[in-house]
């Protein structure tokens, strides 16, 4: 873990230099990663068993609007912790975060359940993207990979953990309340943190612009709209990134609202359910503390493609399974592919932006690919209303494909070490 000289002020970039605040940003993400795995396995039967959703789009509307409410929401976390500073946005995030296990659990409608994932999806975008910008603050430019692969294993580890949890806690005590009395406890325990331990870090991305080789106006003054055109369409690694991170989260919304209803249709119990639930995640939190690293020493192009590719053939397993064990392999598969994925696409987000308006683009990348969440729970819903769950899962399987040939053909490689090309084309 290299080090920066000091400069601004002695402040310094690098994961040894902070490594105790990179550390406690560690746990806080994990903390919002396990706000999110209290719905994994529970919201699905609760949809059908509690609330009496027969459709699946009824009961994929919770995962439409986390999802569109979380996109929408990174946008927006990026512009402010440019404006205001990170710190107080992540508090805004666990504010917005603590009526929702309450909500949850003793929401008398299924609007109650919407209304929990509107705000649920606000808190996410809000605390996760201002931990993704705080460590690509800290962590400087030769350990981004590394340092986005920690923010990602620690989020969805505890995601994973907490998804296992509540299906044990369901299986033993019911839908409701006690399952999401875990998510009471990581809000009180995030905001805490948060308020009083956590330090500012828009001081290290003002130090790292500082330091930049790139300082010419028409790149560092970019408007916002001029950085989401750059971010969404006309930069080739940009677009390609924002592109597979939608379709990312598009197979994920399959996973979390699809996968368990086919489960059931085949008889496995909401123990087994959860245990599957938890796998994916697991080995997706698990593996990208390998794979955010192995990006930092070979690049980040190929492991991308590659991941997208692996992911849709997990998916395909999925649609053609019919037992635990074929299953659980699949969702070992898919960990797999979306842990090549997932810390490697930040890493291009923080790769090619400058750092004057770096916390801006991770913004838009985080709002097409939370958008993912919203575009998959609708099409999956649909397509599994008029043709059944093994079609919507077929269908995002090849939409997944197709996604990492797009990347394959359209980004360039953009780690410093593995391109001359990166900082000309992307700044």
């Amino acid at each position: 873990m290299t080090t920066t000289a000091p400069h601004h002020g002695g402040i310094r970039l690098g994961l040894r230099a902070n490594l105790a605040q990179f550390t406690l940003l560690v746990a806080v993400n994990a903390l919002v990663g396990g706000m999110l795995g209290q719905e994994r396995t529970v919201l699905s039967p609760l949809a059908e068993q509690v609330f009496g959703l027969d459709g699946y789009t009824a009961a994929l509307t919770y995962i439409l609007a986390f999802g569109a409410t979380k996109a929408v929401t990174n946008f927006f976390a990026g512009t402010l912790s440019d404006r205001y500073g990170r710190k107080p946005v992540l508090i805004s995030g666990w504010l917005l975060a603590l009526p929702v296990p309450a909500m949850l659990a003793w929401g008398p409608t299924w609007g109650w359940i919407i209304a929990a994932n509107i705000l649920l999806g606000a808190s996410q975008g809000l605390a996760w993207s201002t931990t993704v910008i705080m460590k690509i603050d800290l962590a400087g430019p030769e350990r981004r990979g590394l340092a986005m692969g920690l923010n990602e294993a620690a989020g969805y580890g505890a995601l994973a953990a907490t998804a296992m949890a509540t299906g044990a806690i369901a299986s033993h005590y019911g839908l409701r309340p006690e399952p999401f009395l875990l998510g009471a406890a990581y809000a009180a325990l995030g905001l805490g943190l948060s308020t009083l331990v956590v330090r500012e870090t828009r001081d290290h991305a003002r130090a790292e612009a500082a330091r930049h080789p790139v300082q010419d106006a028409a790149v560092t003054g970019l408007t916002t709209a001029q950085i989401a055109r750059r971010t969404s369409f006309t930069d080739k690694a940009l677009s390609a990134a924002s592109q597979a991170g939608l379709v990312n989260n598009l197979n994920d919304a399959l996973a979390w609202g699809i996968f368990p209803l086919l489960f059931a249709t085949h008889g496995l119990s909401i123990g087994q359910i959860g245990a599957l639930a938890a796998i994916y995640p697991a080995v997706w939190g698990a593996g990208q503390l390998l794979t955010g690293w192995w990006s930092d020493r070979i690049g980040r192009k190929h492991l991308i493609t590659a991941g997208m590719l692996i992911q849709a053939v997990a998916i395909a397993l999925v649609a053609t399974g019919t037992t635990f064990g074929v299953w659980a392999a699949a969702q070992v598969l898919l960990g797999l592919g979306t842990a090549l994925v997932y810390p490697t696409l930040l890493a291009v987000i923080g790769d090619v932006a400058h750092p004057a308006w770096r916390a801006r683009s991770v913004g838009v990348y985080r709002l097409w690919r939370d958008g993912g969440f919203a575009v998959g729970a609708l099409l999956a819903g649909t397509l599994a209303d008029a043709y059944g769950l093994t079609t919507a899962i077929w269908a995002v399987a090849a939409l997944t494909a197709a996604s990492g040939l797009t990347v394959a053909v359209r980004m360039y490689e953009t780690h410093p070490r593995h391109s001359g090309t990166a900082e000309v084309r992307g700044r």
